[in-house]
């Protein structure tokens, strides 16, 4: 199917990418990882690519809504030489993340007592299990009242 470009549809978008796809203005965003969602039968996984990042610089809880709250933060300190070797100091630095928090609603099958995250190679790993459900049977007798 051919598109025409000339339709409003396809004008207005554009008219958005100009004003806001140029080097003057930042993206609030340009900083934020990148998020996965999968979905198998027994879970959900939240992936978040997080390179560089600990354990210790992920917050993740539960809101007042039931909303899954990620928060990332990363604590530089500064590094302090020993006797044998001299104190590190960057001359220049462009990669980190400074500060990111994303909010997801979850679904009304999440087992939230039992939600679990790790972190490993540079991914934060969210567990969100479904309930478990009983099979309902396919075929059954309706009683006439």
């Amino acid at each position: 199917m051919a598109t025409n470009r000339n339709y409003p549809q396809y004008w207005i978008p554009s008219v958005f990418n100009e004003i806001f796809d140029n080097n003057w203005m930042v993206r609030a965003n340009s900083t934020a990882p990148s998020v996965n969602v999968l979905e198998d039968d027994k879970a959900f996984k939240v992936e978040v690519a997080a390179p560089g990042m600990t354990k210790d610089d992920f917050s993740i809880r539960l809101n007042e809504n039931g909303d899954l709250v990620i928060s990332m933060e990363k604590k530089v300190t500064s590094e302090e030489g020993d006797k044998d070797k001299p104190a590190k100091k960057y001359l220049r630095r462009e990669f980190s993340y400074t500060k990111f928090q994303q909010t997801l609603a979850l679904p009304d099958n999440v087992e939230k007592e039992k939600i679990s995250a790790s972190v490993k190679d540079g991914i934060l790993s969210i567990e969100l299990p479904k309930f478990a459900e009983e099979p309902k049977p396919a075929n059954r007798f309706i009683e006439i009242q």
